[in-house]
């Protein structure tokens, strides 16, 4: 593996990493993550860049650049604060009938990338990591702020969700999950 697919990884990831995990999923040593590391550090402080690398202690992370704070928290408060787009409604959608559901899970029902989804309905508040997911990879699962805002008391209220819940992802015969979206 090389700094780009570190790289990659820092950018998709809405959580930090530890540089143990990183150098497991690179196939790679510590000291090689944390070279990388270091160069990436330093290129992004080099350059008039829009993202910096932090690390706390064995954290890291990659965060926006602080001179690109006030734009930045103008287009999240936007994007927090409008109204759901199709896209976002039909992962909720997905999350709600299918949690906990993992990103894989969620992507192949979609067949579309659900980075930038999955961290903005995390950061409305509507979905959480599962504490259940018992997988190294995330699971997501509403959040009791969603459960409150729909006026139910339990997502087993929803409807159909006895026949969504337990069916399986690949079933064509299935009413899916984005058909309630709509």
């Amino acid at each position: 593996m090389t700094r780009a697919h570190l790289e990659s990884l820092l950018f998709v990831s809405a959580k930090p990493f530890s540089i143990r995990s990183l150098a497991k999923l690179l196939q790679s040593t510590e000291s090689q993550v944390e070279e990388w590391l270091a160069e990436l550090t330093d290129e992004y402080a080099s350059a008039e860049r829009g993202v910096r690398v932090v690390q706390n202690g064995s954290d890291v992370q990659l965060f926006s650049a602080p001179e690109t704070r006030a734009l930045v928290e103008e287009f999240l408060k936007e994007e927090i604060t409008g109204e759901l787009t199709r896209p976002q409604l039909e992962t909720l959608t997905i999350i709600a009938y299918r949690g906990p559901i993992s990103k894989p899970d969620i992507e192949q029902i979609r067949g579309i990338n659900c980075t930038l989804i999955l961290r903005n309905l995390e950061w409305r508040g509507l979905i959480q990591e599962s504490s259940l997911s018992t997988q190294e990879i995330p699971a997501y699962e509403v959040t009791l702020d969603f459960i409150r805002y729909l006026g139910i008391s339990a997502i087993d209220q929803l409807p159909h969700y006895e026949s969504l819940n337990v069916c399986e992802i690949s079933s064509p015969s299935s009413p899916s999950p984005q058909s309630l979206a709509s």
